[in-house]
Formats: structure tokens, sequence, C-alpha cells
């Protein structure tokens, strides 16, 4: 192959040198994965971790979840480990000694090879392996004849360790998000009233007295006005009630909406058939709904964002899931006519509304850790265009 020559846009202090044009296979070595038989995996830590693709990493790392009795194909601690199934391209780090799948290969690399890779997926490289085909895949061939440019090992050094420290910092960021989620999951625990039970574990000092059992009916309305005018909004299971603006998804919207549901501020809006997953949430809009979903309204000294943070606990989503109707899951729905019939434990308004308040500053605070990782991600992308040719 004749060798090319380039040169990134951003470099270190002392290099000049062209950076040249190689095949991955001539600079690392790799080992492609090969799957134990299914009836040796296991779920004892004791045996080997088995990394089979992309969901036994997370945050660029491995993350044991399957365990096995058979040795087949090993990555050592430190390898890289490149997924070679839908999602191809995808790469992470391992911290231990792993049995290799059939869905990733073991790489041999030093730090720049493993932030090089990363930009190779950002940047598509790997897309072409999927066009006209409905399994996205590559294989050992693929991998060894992938073109990578690099520059000499000084400067790869350089760069690695760079990008390592700005990875110790999202990752550092990443574990404050996932302590404030538990925070958050053990509030949800804490603040309410446990199954069979009229008070919560943790209540602040100033409230007293069992909590009152009431039924969804005589806490909500349904809100049944029909509009067609106003900002298009949706639920979603992981966000609640969001603009549909905001979604990364094609708009499936009618183009008459003159029969979609109105949704005021203080509404609670839930998707009927996914109620029992979580699919509801508080409205901060004011806006029209599709007609598919349900929208409930509170009645006087009632702290609707108090009930949206409820349905998100087990207890209640189990209760949702035991009153959704249909023969399967698939067709599973919970309309209002069943809904209000459900039961749920209701503290006086003050404490509704200090529960609330509480939940929001969780939410504000990570909203604004996940802005920071986010922050830090894009920071990272514009230096791996700036750091590579």
């Amino acid at each position: 192959m004749k060798e090319q020559k380039k040169q990134p846009e951003l470099r270190f202090k002392g290099f000049t040198d062209d950076w040249e044009q190689h095949k991955l296979g001539d600079e690392v070595r790799i080992v492609m994965g090969q799957s134990p038989n299914s009836e040796n995996y296991t779920d004892d830590p004791n045996d080997y971790i088995l990394v089979q693709g992309n969901a036994d990493m997370k945050n660029g790392r491995v993350f044991p979840r399957v365990w096995t009795t058979q040795v087949t194909k090993q990555a050592e601690k430190d390898d890289l480990i490149l997924s070679v199934r839908a999602p191809v391209g995808d790469i992470g780090k391992t911290a231990y000694d792993v049995v290799i799948g059939r869905g990733v290969a073991a790489i041999k690399g030093n730090e720049f090879i493993f932030q090089n890779l990363g930009k190779m997926k950002s940047d598509g490289y790997w897309t072409r392996y999927s066009t006209g085909s409905t399994f996205e895949s590559i294989n050992s061939t693929d991998i060894k004849e992938a073109i990578i440019s690099v520059p000499a090992i000084e400067e790869q050094n350089k760069i690695g360790s760079f990008f390592k420290q700005l990875d110790n910092t999202i990752a550092l960021q990443q574990r404050k998000l996932d302590l404030l989620t538990k925070l958050k999951q053990g509030y949800l625990q804490q603040l309410f009233p446990s199954k069979d039970k009229y008070l919560p574990r943790l209540r602040f000092k100033e409230f007293n007295g069992d909590w009152k059992q009431c039924t969804m009916g005589e806490i909500f309305t349904e809100r049944t006005e029909r509009s067609g005018e106003g900002e298009l909004i949706s639920v979603t299971i992981n966000s609640g009630v969001v603009k549909a603006s905001e979604l990364d998804r094609k708009d499936n919207s009618s183009k008459n909406k003159s029969n979609y549901k109105k949704v005021e501020i203080g509404d609670i809006a839930y998707n009927s058939m996914r109620m029992w997953q979580g699919a509801s949430g508080y409205s901060p809009y004011k806006g029209i709904l599709s007609p598919a979903y349900t929208v409930i309204t509170p009645k006087n000294e009632i702290d609707s964002e108090f009930f949206a943070y409820d349905f998100k606990r087990f207890n209640m989503i189990q209760a949702f899931k035991r009153n959704s109707q249909g023969l399967t899951s698939d067709t599973w729905n919970l309309k209002f006519p069943t809904l209000k019939s459900i039961k749920i434990n209701v503290p006086h308004f003050d404490e509704q509304r200090r529960i609330s308040n509480t939940f929001n500053q969780v939410d504000n605070m990570l909203l604004l850790q996940q802005t920071k990782i986010d922050q830090l991600n894009k920071l990272k992308q514009a230096y791996l265009q700036k750091l590579f040719p």
C-alpha cells in the first residue's frame, strides 16, 4: 500500500512530522472472538467474564454481566474490545481477563489506538458495512485492512495521555450523575409509604399523622377538551412529558390535529398502553397531545408534580400493571375509567409540595450534571477532530 502523508489541524508543541496511513492489522494484534456453548453460561462471578457485544460494555468499559465456564478466545486486562456486530465499531477497554464471544474482537493497542478507533466510529467509518445488508457486521479482514493515520510513538503517547485525562474527567462526572440517580431512587423509596403502609420511612419533621388513602378518581378528573392549535407535545418513558420538537425521531402526528387532546400546565399525561412501564409525566407546557394518550387534571389542593413522581415508583408501576386490561403486554391498556379506581396514599397538600420540591431540586442537579457531561463529550469530539487528521 502506498503511504499517504497527513497532518492534524492541532498539534502539541515539538511535533511537525507527517502522519502515515497504515493498515490497522500492521499496527496491532487482533483476536476475533468465539462464543462458548450457551449451556456453559453462568451468573457466577467466580467463573470467566464473558464479553459478547456492546451490551457487555458501559461508558467505554467492560461491565461484567454474563460469565462462562468454557474458555474459547480470550482478551487480557487492558486490551481494547471492538464490537464486530451491530452496532459495529463500538470500542471499549477491559479491566479484566475475559472470554470474548463472536460479537467482538480483542485488540492489543495503546491509548492512541483506542481514541483513534473511537473517532473512526463517530466519523461513520464502519457504516459502509451495513449498506445493502440487513445485518451489520465486520470480519477479521475488514478490521485488519482498516486504514488509520499514525504519527511517531512519542506523539501517540502525548495524544493518548491527553485523551485519557479527559476521559477520566468525564468518568468522574458520570459517577456523580450515577450517585445522584441513586439518591433520587432512594428518595422514591423513602419519601413515599411502602406497600400496605400509610407513612413513609423518611419524613420532614414538620409533618405528622397518617397519609389518607384515596382513589385516583378523588384526586384527578380526565381532561377531554380537544384542540388543533398549540405546541405539540409527547410522553416518553424516560423523560416524561416533552415537546415533540425536541424528540430525535420522525414526526408521525396527523396533519389534521383537530381531534388532539388539550393539555394545560400542571396536567399529567400518560400513554395508556405504556403506563405500566412508566410512560407518564407532569406537563410544564400548554399544548396538544395525540388522542391516543390520556390527560388527567388535578382537583383542588392537589400538587400534580407530587403524583407525577409517585407514578414512577415500583409499587405504583405494579399497580398500573395489575389494572391494565388486555390479553398480552402488547395490548395492555389503562384508560381513566379503570385508573380512577386505583387506591393511592395522599398526604396534606403542604407535604405534597415539600416532597415534590425536593425531587425538583434533585432533578435540577441531575440536569446540571448531565449538561456538564454533554459539554465534556462535545469538547472531546472537537479535540478528536482537531488532534487527528
